[in-house]
């Protein structure tokens, strides 16, 4: 059974920063790309950052553009989101998902598979 898995989230001051772990399972993470979406109260879910499968590459919404990284270990099945520089409006329950192909779109559209969120709560 396909499983995402997300990890990591949690109260952070801001400025401070986190990391997340979205651990995959029953499928080859290389063949997929995975994005990491969130979603705050009140708001629509918003495309945060996705990895191309094959090293297609990377894409960031320009509201966390050099403050997060995503990243990928094949060996240990996870991808992740590297968090720095926080900020109040950081905060939401963060997903990830897969979707086939190479598309670096950070729509939501074809992703078919979604772990259950991990709260990142960014106050001081």
């Amino acid at each position: 059974q396909v499983q995402l898995v997300e990890s990591g989230g949690g109260l952070v001051q801001p400025g401070g920063s986190l990391r997340l772990s979205c651990t995959t399972s029953a499928f080859t993470l290389g063949y997929y790309t995975i994005g990491w979406f969130r979603q705050a109260p009140g708001k629509e879910r918003e495309g945060v950052s996705v990895i191309g499968s094959r090293d297609a590459g990377t894409n960031y919404a320009d509201s966390v553009k050099g403050r997060f990284t995503i990243s990928v270990d094949n060996a240990k099945n996870t991808v992740y989101l590297q968090m720095n520089g926080l900020k109040p409006e950081d905060t939401a329950l963060y997903y990830c998902a897969r979707r086939s192909g190479w598309s670096l779109s950070l729509t939501a559209t074809g992703f078919d598979s979604w772990g259950q969120g991990t709260q990142v709560t960014v106050s001081s």
